[in-house]
């Protein structure tokens, strides 16, 4: 009756193989592979986007735990794009026939090299080309998007990654999100309270390899005279030379602090009626190093 109402086709089933007799609408199709590791192990969470003829995404996921990726798309021809950590993206075509299931041949991804580490020593973070970044939720709704513009750390490369640390200290007044009264007020008693902790600081010695390109750093975040142990999930993106010829390497990061956790009660701060920032706070970051004895 629906159909007959609206003018919509009847779905239909999968015609042959495995998923025969799962229902898709008419002027669809399926479409599935399984994504393997050089030895012909199952990349689980492998990242696949299908793109159609003039490159706009239709439809992306994650490879289960089986390394199987599977989606119903309309009727058409696509572009497969396959991506996971620490390995060689996959780029391919497919074609999805109405009712039909299209079963790609299996995607072999193969071992990306691996960008070279920083020489051991000591470096300094460039802040012209670094940046500290926040997002929190305002009164549960919008977003606030924010960032510190003064800071300044320094890393020791160790003989061994996993043996380096590093330092970094924020200028908690130099926050800035664009609202110069919301700004005042997250300098204040009612938040970061500058007056009486002036710096945000972060120290760590464990930096953990997680594979690929990425790396956990763990250490103390000392905010609003509280420290908590926090750990940044940092993607480590390679070295570089500057505008001068200076080598320079570069990351990204990132974590999600609970303002509970620093004192920030969020019960205290909706009694007194405010309630400018939830409680979550998911911290962003961007940061180039450079050899200690000169920065371009």
């Amino acid at each position: 009756m629906f159909d007959r109402l609206f003018g919509k086709r009847a779905a239909g089933a999968v015609r042959g193989g495995p998923l025969a007799g799962l229902s898709v609408p008419a002027s669809a199709g399926m479409l599935s592979c399984r994504v393997l590791d050089p030895v012909h192990e199952p990349v689980r969470q492998a990242e696949f986007v299908l793109s159609d003829a003039a490159g706009r995404k239709v439809i992306a996921g994650e490879t289960d735990p089986y390394g199987t990726a599977l989606a119903t798309v309309p009727a058409g021809e696509y572009r497969l794009a396959v991506t996971a950590e620490g390995y060689t993206p996959h780029h391919g075509r497919a074609v999805v026939t109405e009712g039909g299931h299209t079963g790609l041949d299996d995607v072999l991804l193969q071992i990306a090299p691996q960008p070279q580490l920083p020489e051991p020593g000591d470096w300094e973070i460039d802040p012209t080309h670094s940046q500290i970044g926040f997002t929190a939720r305002h009164i549960g709704l919008a977003r606030i998007h924010g960032r510190f513009n003064g800071f300044a750390g320094a890393v020791r490369i160790g003989d061994r990654m996993e043996r380096s640390a590093m330092h970094v200290v924020i200028d908690a007044a130099s926050i800035d999100t664009g609202v110069q009264m919301r700004d005042d007020h997250l300098r204040s008693g009612d938040f970061l309270d500058v007056g009486a902790y002036p710096t945000l600081e972060f120290f760590s010695e464990r930096f953990t390899h997680k594979g690929g390109s990425r790396w956990a750093v763990t250490g103390a975040l000392t905010l609003h005279g509280v420290s908590r142990t926090v750990t940044l999930d940092t993607q480590y993106l390679g070295l570089g030379s500057g505008l001068e010829g200076e080598t320079r390497c570069a990351c990204r990061a990132t974590t999600e602090l609970h303002r509970e956790d620093f004192t920030l009660t969020w019960q205290t701060l909706l009694a007194r009626g405010i309630a400018a920032v939830g409680s979550s706070i998911s911290i962003d970051l961007d940061v180039q190093i450079v050899p200690k004895s000169g920065r371009g």
